[in-house]
């Protein structure tokens, strides 16, 4: 009898402890994470796509921080304002650093896509540049202007270019605005549309062109000097960290949007960028 209790005891103790490591098993596949040794923080992947000025710039400078929380942050440089968008909705990236929200809006809609604004960082006044003008007034008959081709940025383009009087526009407050929505052209502007990233260095065969602040910083040009023109300080297109609704309230996301409106970033803008970018939290 004591030979069969002790087998009995036996069975029920190892039925007992498998029934407990599959409970362990069970918490792991719910994406439970063991603790880490000594409680130093859980160690989380972020890959953010940016523009390289100033987005890139930015992220690099909260990387130490974030990553005493943590979180480990890749940073993946685009040269346009289309794959950034498109490769976080394909998870090929966890978010992007480099959007306004109308612009969101448009490739939203024009792409099928469902991606989500999660904090605002900074204020880009957009602004008219030349080289061959040193005031808006030598703007001659004819002259030859460079707009961005994108939908938002094009009309925000041709909204700046009405608010000097340089033409009209059916609604001269419409971001929406398209070269056929201009209603006079008193100066007969030959209006050209292009790729934002490349309106910079077409400026040599261009008498104007109206070019993004970060497309400007990186060809070295200083919006709060070189500019004929620039938006107002107050302009409503705050930069965006933008990610999936399936994310965007993930430890790493928030981490992330944390440091980003944090008194650090609110420094390194400032100090960095001396007005030609703007905090906007």
């Amino acid at each position: 009898m004591k030979k069969w209790s002790l087998l009995l005891l036996s069975i029920t103790l190892m039925a007992v402890l498998a029934a407990c490591g599959n409970n362990t098993q069970g918490n792991q596949a719910a994406g439970e994470a063991e603790p880490t040794p000594g409680g130093a923080p859980r160690q989380v992947e972020l890959k953010v796509g940016a523009t390289a000025v100033p987005h890139a710039e930015i992220l690099e400078a909260i990387k130490p921080s974030l990553e005493a929380q943590g979180v480990r942050l890749q940073v993946v440089t685009f040269n346009d304002y289309v794959q950034p968008n498109v490769q976080v909705f394909d998870k090929q990236l966890d978010a992007n650093f480099f959007q306004h929200k109308p612009y969101l809006d448009s490739e939203n809609e024009t792409r099928g896509m469902d991606l989500v604004p999660v904090v605002s960082v900074h204020v880009e006044p957009m602004g008219a540049y030349s080289q061959k003008l040193t005031s808006i007034d030598e703007l001659k008959d004819g002259a030859i202007v460079g707009i961005p081709n994108d939908a938002t940025n094009g009309g925000r383009a041709l909204v700046l270019l009405a608010k000097q009087g340089l033409i009209t526009l059916k609604d001269n407050t419409d971001v929406g605005s398209t070269i056929a929505d201009i209603t006079a052209n008193p100066k007969n502007l030959d209006i050209k549309e292009a790729d934002a990233a490349i309106l910079p260095r077409q400026l040599p065969d261009l008498d104007l062109a109206v070019i993004n602040t970060n497309y400007a910083l990186e060809a070295q040009l200083n919006p709060t000097q070189d500019a004929l023109f620039i938006e107002d300080k107050e302009s409503p297109y705050a930069n965006l960290l933008v990610s999936r609704p399936d994310n965007k309230d993930s430890e790493g996301i928030q981490a992330l949007a944390k440091a980003l409106q944090s008194d650090e970033v609110r420094k390194f803008i400032e100090d960095k960028y001396q007005g030609a970018i703007v905090p906007a939290f």
